[in-house]
């Protein structure tokens, strides 16, 4: 079955310059330096290749979204690298429950809302550049943290800078009505996505399973 795929409006100016730059090596090679057709062929090729990787990074491929009041539906594309009780110490000062969603430069890196609600919480930290699956990357690396209250539960989302991921977008301000599914931002070249759940959350993942944004169930709140 064929999916449909659009570019990211994170990526156009990006692969733009990308396509720009390509362009601008290969006429070098080709008519200012000169070289034999082998070293220019493997130039084009190799030039090609990345302008091809860029642009399959910043697809945005288009989904049917699952939803449900109390399910939390995957904010991002990746594999589930830690489920495990945590301590908090940024706005809640309770134990929840940690799963975090390792995205690799290969995956989709849209990030969406797992679920409905108002946005009661939203800080951006700068930091470190860990690789993304050291268990301290959720507390040193740079990183944007959310926090969404749907009337009856809240929870916590951290988007987390890794070794190549230098940029985290984040479209949600304090005081935002997000509806479960919808794009809240985009982390670019590699990254992880943790949640931060009530401890009486139904987890319907498991260590090492591979995830999707908007369709993967995380997990279903307790009534």
């Amino acid at each position: 079955m064929l999916h449909k795929h659009y570019i990211h409006k994170e990526g156009r100016k990006i692969i733009l310059a990308t396509l720009l730059g390509v362009l601008l090596i290969n006429f070098i090679a080709i008519k200012v330096i000169g070289f034999d057709l082998i070293i220019r062929s493997i130039i084009i090729l190799l030039t090609s290749l990345f302008l091809g990787f860029v642009t399959y990074f910043f697809r945005d491929p288009k989904r049917n979204l699952l939803s449900g009041d109390n399910k939390i539906i995957c904010p991002a594309d990746g594999k589930i690298v830690v489920i495990e009780e945590v301590i908090m110490d940024e706005y809640f000062s309770d134990r929840r429950l940690q799963v975090s969603i390792f995205m690799s430069p290969t995956n989709v890196h849209v990030n969406r809302v797992p679920i409905s609600g108002e946005v009661k919480y939203s800080a951006y930290h700068p930091g470190k550049y860990l690789v993304a699956w050291h268990p301290k990357s959720s507390e040193l690396n740079e990183r944007t943290t959310i926090v969404i209250d749907n009337g009856s539960f809240d929870i916590m989302m951290r988007q987390i800078a890794g070794k190549l991921a230098r940029r985290i977008v984040n479209y949600l301000e304090e005081g935002h009505e997000v509806t479960q599914g919808e794009q809240f931002g985009f982390i670019k070249f590699g990254s992880r996505v943790d949640l931060f759940l009530p401890l009486d959350t139904q987890i319907d993942v498991k260590l090492g399973q591979k995830v999707k944004g908007g369709v993967t169930i995380i997990g279903e709140l307790k009534d």
